[in-house]
């Protein structure tokens, strides 16, 4: 893993995350070009991102719809080819500015999400690239579809509201060892023809690499302690 001493959000931390990924990607026999690094900017404000920009990164997660369309857009302005990615809980009410703002969206988890975003991508003509958040440990505090109901729930994305679904994220249970909620993960999208697989953050994204990972969600390893968020 990366060294502790390094300075968060640094060209330096940076290149040590991705030091991490190729190692286990060279482990797992895979490519590095099959695994994306969303860095996870969420409550860290522009002075912190530019550095990471700066060292080429192009691809950036973002919890909360308010907090990425007060910041986003300037550093939009000079770095236009940034991907932004929806990683947090989306309400039915801010899809409008979710389809304005972001390029792919990790947390669609129920028929509300899904007929509200199908509305806005025709009404903007906009398409994005869409997850199915998958609820791996069924747990009553967290957003997400039980994993016994996720066949039917991409059914309905597909079949009712014409969505084209990209793949599954999940977030594992703290307490358990994450492999088990990966490899599960990686069967739901095996057999539902789904070839994106968004899990493993800063602690675990070697584990989800293993499983089959694409895209890995990594915030701290990157910036550093994270700030209190503001309210969005």
């Amino acid at each position: 893993m990366n060294d502790g001493g390094l300075v968060p959000g640094s060209a330096a931390q940076l290149a040590a995350v991705r030091r991490d990924i190729a190692e286990s990607c060279a482990e797992s026999g895979r490519s590095t070009d099959e695994v994306t690094l969303v860095a996870v900017s969420k409550t860290f404000p522009a002075e912190d991102i530019l550095p990471v920009l700066e060292a080429g990164q192009r691809v950036f997660g973002e919890n909360r719809v308010q907090e990425a369309r007060d910041k986003w857009p300037g550093l939009r302005e000079r770095y236009p080819d940034v991907e932004l990615h929806l990683i947090g809980p989306l309400q039915s009410n801010k899809a409008r500015e979710a389809v304005a703002l972001f390029d792919v969206i990790h947390t669609v988890d129920r028929p509300k999400i899904a007929a509200a975003l199908a509305e806005e991508m025709a009404r903007q003509e906009r398409r994005l690239r869409l997850f199915v958040q998958i609820n791996t440990g069924a747990e009553p505090q967290k957003a997400g579809v039980l994993p016994e109901e996720a066949d039917a729930f991409i059914a309905q994305c597909r079949d009712i509201h014409r969505l084209e679904i990209a793949g599954l994220m999940c977030i594992p249970p703290a307490e358990d060892l994450p492999d088990p909620h990966f490899a599960l993960l990686a069967e739901i999208a095996a057999r539902n023809g789904l070839s994106g697989l968004s899990m493993g953050m800063s602690a675990d994204f070697s584990a989800a690499i293993r499983q089959g990972a694409t895209h890995v969600r990594i915030g701290s390893a990157i910036f550093g302690h994270r700030p209190s968020p503001k309210e969005a």
